[in-house]
């Protein structure tokens, strides 16, 4: 092995474990439902096994009522209602049964902050977010 050949060698393992690792990000990222909001949003979820259930329009009049405190948090509303595909995945991710009611919190970070069964009031939403490190770096820099 002449010494021209070593760093090339190098480069070309250095590049295939690259590779290799954003596989694992992609499957990773292609896995979670949420994945597109992760460190640009923080996200409400509505997961209800029929759409009738009115605890979902309780939710909505709150994120309508309030929109303006929604968008000063990057706060987006997603709901996982149904059987379908997405929101079996969603339901899955947070182990919430296909028979109940959740409203979760998820912070930027992809985690559960809040878990709750019935609506959240803003109220306690907002404080709950407004407590978070994150939240409280984004306020100093406004």
């Amino acid at each position: 092995m002449t010494r021209p050949f070593l760093p090339a060698m190098i480069a070309a393992m250095i590049a295939a474990g690259i590779a290799a690792m954003s596989g694992v990000a992609s499957q990773a990222f292609a896995d979670d439902p949420l994945a597109a909001h992760r460190w640009t949003s923080r996200v409400l979820v509505i997961v209800a096994p029929e759409s009738g259930d009115p605890r979902i329009e309780a939710q909505r009049r709150e994120a309508r009522a309030w929109r303006a405190d929604y968008a000063e948090r990057d706060l987006v509303l997603v709901e996982a209602i149904g059987t379908g595909t997405e929101a079996r995945r969603i339901r899955n991710r947070f182990g919430i049964g296909e028979r109940d009611f959740r409203v979760v919190l998820v912070g930027k970070d992809g985690d559960a902050k809040l878990v709750q069964a019935a609506p959240i009031p803003a109220d306690r939403l907002f404080s709950t977010i407004d407590a978070m490190p994150m939240r409280r770096d984004e306020r100093r820099q406004r």
